[in-house]
């Protein structure tokens, strides 16, 4: 077994020497970093600071911190190596010890979240992700240590970045004697030196960090593309070419999957295809550690292993024997969406970087085989390397750590800069949840919630209700939100409320056909933890667990949710939320989310899957809120009573609590909302008469021929000055009907004036005046204007008519007796002399009792016949 970087495990310690003694130097080795000691010496020694490039298995991770333990700058101090994972801090500690020949927890030991290995003999400390930072908040000079090491700096973990951030302003504030060396298989060594040589702060001059480079010791590795076909599906592609690989090339197999649950669909398909003699070993970060030292055993004598890895084991462990490596191409990382406040684990392509990574592991021992389930094009298509996690993850325990340090994100030094909006939204959540004043200092409450090993959200949950005398439930519920479901099955087929899990983690004896054992069991030991910090006590379950909708609404004031039926919600920002169907909280009012999955296709299925909450009363509600809850007034349109009301509603964000309505009031809101539904509608719903539709006409028209001095009365003229001829009109009004008693003629004319009225009245006259005497209306609403007059009332005019001054030439349309059209013209003298006389003919022998004259100018005009009984006399 090799756990680490590094030669095989021996048998867990030897004999001390002669003085009773474990030495600090390991014995020679032939790995090659060994190449680069001395001058890693020179360096941390002369600059205080270098950077380390090796490949997996040079022995970088466990042979470097040996070598510089005895340096007379260290001058007894301890080195804290971070590491990222859990499951590699063990394992490089256990072999540094098994090289000196000790145990773990003497010369070397290690801290993780879940153990401690250290003594008062420990000068070697492996430390995870968190543990360093709470060391650096709770002692900024790091007393004691002489040497932090930051291993696989290119993995660009948050935590990585932060620690490494916080060190090297230490380092320039308080520690300049403090040693600080990055080490990684690949990253961009440029940018790392340049960072420490300034100081932690980049810009900020200073010669870069001295770069060392160790060559690996690896062979040829054939790399075969294997992409899997349209139709397979992922899992069993995997399979099949993991079963291929036992038939085709010797060695045991490391296969590369994106997370616990492809590792146990894949699992399940060898288990039963398999040959009998091959051994399939799990391996993931959340497997006990008996479970995950198996993966790592070598098989026993005549046996074949095959290890199903997360990218744990990417380059941090190495799994001897490994001959074969077959890579599904995908990788599992977080993603913070700022819309809805949630981080998502995100399985994409893995980079072309991790891909090298990963065959890597196939080459270290023999030449081996890689395959690889995409094609070489591709692959050719992939990005280098994986995207920072500081760019994508939610940065509210980032940003509570630098408010506790006391320092803003800008004046530190990180690789890739925090995204602004990110670290605003994480800054707004910390103020919501007291960790941060107005000032933007951390309060006392942040502290207290910087200090527990959870979510922000979280810490201020278990706070709140321990102080309350919920805090087994907060415990519970924070242990099950940071860990994996309780419950194992498929998520749309789970129960959502998560009263279920907390009495699962509460009551020993309570069971669930669905229960993960090892799950229940993890989450158990976390609430435990959490309880113990807090001093939470433990008595037995009491009262009713499954009622905590309050409790976990501290955590997440900002996802409560109220129903709009058929198992719908609508959430406090405004999104759409919907539960499976027929799950038991459909019936609920209101709910706090805890989880969301995305929803897919349009409709309904477009709105969020709600995965975890719990219900809600209206009390509960209104205790969560705070003071967010605020009454608002409206006044807007009814369509049910197509009139205007004002509602005053009790509202939290998008959520309404209650409300009422009624008849609205004369006022500034009354009047807007009347001109918006003008608006909305359109001018048709004043009540327009034919006197003032002729009057807009003639103005309208006026302004198009004789100028734009003239006022615009076109409707969409009058809609876009509302505010100035129909607000006046509105000071008493409250309802439509105050809508339909405006008058819109006078409206008009007085939009128009006076001296514009009676110039109107003469330019563009309502009506025309004819030979008979009678005055017909002029229509100005077409591209001209135009008159219909009876052809017997024309008769003596030799003079065509006109408005505007004479400018404009109305259309004049001819009328039979029966009022029926004969002729149009804008030429009534040369109608006359023209085709009058074709007309006259035949409108004679239709009408013979009227007059026809031959020549209708010198003809005295008629009036048509008046009419008794119905008939023409």
């Amino acid at each position: 077994m090799r756990p680490a970087d590094g030669g095989p495990l021996g048998a867990g310690g030897r004999a001390a020497d002669e003085t009773g003694e474990v030495p600090t130097t390991p014995p020679p080795t032939d790995l090659p970093v060994e190449s680069c000691v001395a001058g890693l010496r020179g360096a941390l020694a002369d600059r205080g600071h270098a950077v380390l490039q090796a490949p997996p298995g040079a022995g970088k991770t466990t042979i470097v911190p040996l070598r510089l333990l005895d340096e007379p700058w260290l001058a007894g101090a301890r080195v804290v190596v971070l590491e990222p994972r859990r499951l590699a801090a063990r394992a490089a500690a256990r072999r540094m010890a098994d090289l000196l020949g000790g145990d773990v927890g003497g010369t070397v030991g290690y801290r993780t979240r879940d153990e401690r290995r250290v003594g008062p003999t420990t000068r070697i400390e492996v430390v995870t992700e968190g543990i360093l930072t709470r060391r650096l908040q709770r002692d900024p000079a790091l007393a004691g240590v002489g040497l932090v090491v930051f291993d696989e700096v290119h993995e660009r973990n948050l935590q990585t970045d932060l620690a490494l951030a916080l060190t090297l302003d230490a380092r320039a504030i308080l520690r300049p004697d403090l040693r600080v060396l990055a080490m990684s298989a690949t990253l961009d060594t440029g940018r790392v030196a340049a960072l420490l040589g300034s100081g932690g702060l980049l810009g900020a001059g200073g010669a870069p960090a001295p770069v060392l480079t160790s060559e690996g010791r690896t062979h040829p590795v054939d790399v075969r593309w294997r992409p899997p076909q349209p139709r397979d599906r992922p899992a069993e592609s995997v399979a099949a070419a993991v079963l291929h690989a036992l038939r085709s090339d010797p060695g045991d197999v490391l296969v590369f999957l994106p997370g616990a649950a492809e590792i146990r669909r894949v699992g399940g398909l060898l288990g039963r295809s398999a040959p009998p003699d091959v051994d399939v070993r799990p391996l993931f970060g959340r497997l006990s550690v008996a479970e995950q030292d198996a993966a790592l055993a070598p098989s026993p004598a005549g046996r074949r292993r095959v290890v199903l890895a997360t990218d744990i084991a990417e380059t941090s462990l190495t799994v001897e024997g490994v001959r074969i490596v077959v890579d599904a191409g995908l990788v599992r990382s977080p993603r913070f969406d700022a819309r809805t406040g949630l981080t998502r684990l995100h399985t994409g392509p893995s980079s072309r970087a991790s891909a090298e990574q990963r065959s890597g592991r196939a080459g270290r021992t023999a030449p081996g085989v890689a395959h690889r389930l995409w094609s070489e094009a591709e692959h050719a298509s992939r990005r280098a390397y994986a995207s920072p996690e500081i760019e994508m993850v939610d940065l509210a325990a980032f940003a509570l750590e630098l408010a506790v340090w006391g320092t803003a994100a800008a004046d530190l030094g990180f690789l890739d800069a925090p995204p602004a909006r990110a670290l605003e939204d994480a800054g707004a959540l910390l103020a919501d949840l007291g960790a941060i004043g107005p000032d933007g200092r951390v309060t006392a409450a942040g502290r207290a919630m910087a200090d527990l090993p959870v979510h922000p959200r979280l810490a201020h949950m278990v706070l709140g209700a321990s102080a309350s005398g919920s805090g087994r439930e907060a415990c519970a519920v924070a242990a099950l939100l940071e860990e994996r479901d309780v419950l194992r099955g498929r998520p749309e087929e789970l129960p959502v409320g998560i009263g279920e899990r907390v009495r699962l983690v509460l009551d020993p004896t309570a069971t669930h056909p669905s229960a993960d054992r090892a799950a229940l069991a993890l989450v158990r030991r976390r609430a435990t933890e959490l309880r113990r910090r807090l001093r939470v006590p433990d008595p037995a379950p009491a009262g009713d667990p499954t009622a905590i909708g309050p409790v976990l609404a501290l955590a997440y004031p900002d996802r409560l949710a109220q129903a709009r039926g058929g198992g719908r919600f609508r959430l406090r920002n405004g999104s759409g939320a919907s539960l499976p169907s027929g799950d038991a909280l459909t019936a609920e009012a209101f709910l706090v989310v805890a989880d969301l999955a995305e929803g897919h296709g349009a409709g309904r299925s477009a709105d969020h899957v709600i995965r975890l909450a719990a219900a809600l009363d209206r009390r509960d509600v209104e205790a969560a809120a705070g003071g967010s809850i605020v009454e608002v007034t409206t006044v807007a349109w009814d369509t049910a009573r197509d009139d205007l009301r004002v509602r005053t509603e009790r509202r939290l964000g998008a959520l309404v609590l209650d409300g009422s309505d009624g008849p609205a009031e004369p006022g500034d809101a009354t009047r807007e909302a009347l001109l918006a539904r003008v608006r909305d509608v359109g001018l048709g719903v004043l009540r327009w008469t034919d006197a003032s539709r002729s009057l807009q006409s003639r103005a309208v028209f006026a302004r198009r021929v004789l100028g734009a001095d003239w006022p615009d009365l076109s409707d969409a003229a009058l809609l876009g000055s509302l505010d100035e001829w129909l607000a006046p009109r509105l000071l008493d009004a409250r309802r439509r009907a105050d809508l339909e008693r405006v008058d819109v003629a006078r409206a008009l004319r007085d939009r128009l004036g006076h001296h514009r009225v009676v110039e109107l009245d003469r330019v563009a006259p309502v009506g025309l005046a004819v030979a008979s005497g009678r005055t017909a209306t002029i229509d100005y609403t077409a591209e001209q204007p135009t008159v219909a007059v009876r052809t017997q009332d024309l008769f003596g005019t030799t003079t065509h008519p006109s408005v505007a001054d004479g400018r404009v030439p109305v259309v004049v349309q001819l009328l039979s007796p029966a009022g029926r059209p004969v002729q149009v013209t804008a030429d009534l003298p040369g109608f006359w002399a023209g085709s009058w006389a074709e007309v006259r003919k035949e409108m004679a022998g239709r009408y013979p009792k009227h007059d026809w004259p031959v020549d209708p100018t010198t003809a005295p005009p008629r009036r048509p016949p008046s009419r008794r009984g119905g008939r023409p006399r």
